[in-house]
């Protein structure tokens, strides 16, 4: 399959059959992702492979939790249903990626916040490089994956349930099993509505 191919190809699959990921191909994949190109090389993704169901199962609550305070904030109430679906949802996915930015390689400016936040920023693209490469991955091996942002909104009970360090901050999940579904392919706008030459809003 060309590139252009396996790109057209990937689609966010969230219901997988009971077959399990072999570890050979779940660390394939991993490898893959690792390639992916970062700023100054710092290479700053960390990956947190979950496959067993106890730990599922208690991330998967943490976060519901997680979801019900967050949600108060805005004096909205979420349905039991809703939560148990979530909880279900990442409790019984064959494998869980939760991928996570490392800071500990991150250019230090002491005297220039300004800086070290941008640096911050190039860490994040660099990781969603990394994210896009073990999509990619994944489909070309025919293995279904869908990309969650949860652990964007509750760092610290990922922190907790996974004992990820301070210096390491949670950014997604991902959810990975042999497909159960056949989704609709989703129609992209012309491509030629977000590229310009030379001047903003100058057509291709």
């Amino acid at each position: 399959m060309s590139t252009k191919d396996t790109l057209k190809q990937r689609q966010s699959i969230r219901k997988y059959t009971n077959q399990p990921v072999s570890d050979k191909l779940i660390l394939e994949i991993l490898e893959t992702a690792s390639w992916a190109p970062s700023a100054h090389n710092a290479q700053p993704w960390r990956f947190i492979v979950v496959s067993d169901i106890e730990t599922k199962q208690s991330l998967a609550k943490a976060m519901a939790q997680a979801w019900i305070k967050d949600q108060a904030k805005d004096n909205k109430i979420v349905k039991q249903g809703t939560l148990d679906f979530s909880v279900k949802r990442f409790s019984t996915a064959p494998v869980l990626i939760v991928t996570c930015l490392s800071l500990e390689n991150i250019k230090q400016y002491l005297d220039d916040k300004t800086r070290w936040l941008i640096e911050r920023d190039l860490a994040v693209q660099s990781l969603g490089a990394a994210i896009e490469n073990l999509l990619l991955s994944a489909s070309e091996n025919n293995l279904g994956a869908c990309w969650f942002s949860t652990p964007m909104f509750c760092k610290d009970v990922v922190r907790q349930v996974l004992g990820v360090p301070k210096n390491v901050e949670p950014q997604a999940i991902i959810l990975m099993g042999y497909s159960n579904e056949k989704p609709i392919v989703k129609q992209r706008k012309p491509f030629e509505e977000f590229c310009f030459r030379n001047r903003w809003n100058k057509p291709i």
